[in-house]
């Protein structure tokens, strides 16, 4: 895992944000990791952004917090996130690497309407991060392998939000160059 100081202090931060229930730091934090992400093109990387995405969106819905599961799921995502800090600090990767993947599945470990709401949280974060990812120049097929969605999905997000019509790949035709060299000598 590249990083582990900034991976740290976003799992520092994120757990602060919960506890306080700042959902806007939240999704700050996860906003941070995505940059690195593009760059490392780190599963890991990218797990946590998805992660962080993920609380942020589900702490979002107030509703929620009246379900018989809320009390256990909250608990378990605390102590997930203390053991991941605790790990980072002791530079245990391995073990790191197990949290992470045991924190996307406890995120999932609920019964009922918020079991559905979180897998469907998951999904759409999983888009989301990688339409983030693609927009910092990492191919379609690329991205999609990365975060485990079809290129099907990704597409189709990318499209919807318009990340792929930048122009900043077109060449001017001859015309529009010599029009646009004129107009910086007026």
């Amino acid at each position: 895992m590249l990083e582990k100081e900034h991976i740290l202090n976003i799992f520092e931060e994120t757990k602060k944000a919960i506890i306080n229930l700042d959902i806007v730091k939240i999704h700050e934090l996860s906003n941070k990791t995505i940059h690195t992400s593009s760059i490392a093109q780190d599963p890991e990387n990218i797990t946590v952004a998805v992660i962080i995405y993920s609380i942020g969106k589900i702490l979002e819905r107030q509703d929620y917090k009246t379900k018989p599961d809320w009390d256990k799921f909250y608990k378990n995502l605390l102590l997930e996130i203390d053991i991941i800090i605790g790990s980072l600090k002791k530079n245990d990767d391995k073990k790191v690497s197990k949290i992470l993947e045991k924190l996307r599945t406890c995120l999932g470990n609920v019964s009922g309407n918020l079991k559905k709401y979180i897998q469907e949280v998951f999904r759409k974060a999983s888009i989301n991060k990688a339409s983030r990812i693609y927009e910092h120049g990492i191919s379609l097929e690329k991205t999609s392998k990365l975060l485990g969605i079809t290129l099907w999905e990704l597409s189709e997000y990318a499209g919807q939000t318009g990340i792929g019509n930048v122009k900043l790949g077109k060449t001017l035709g001859t015309n529009q160059r010599i029009k646009l060299a004129m107009e910086m000598f007026e």
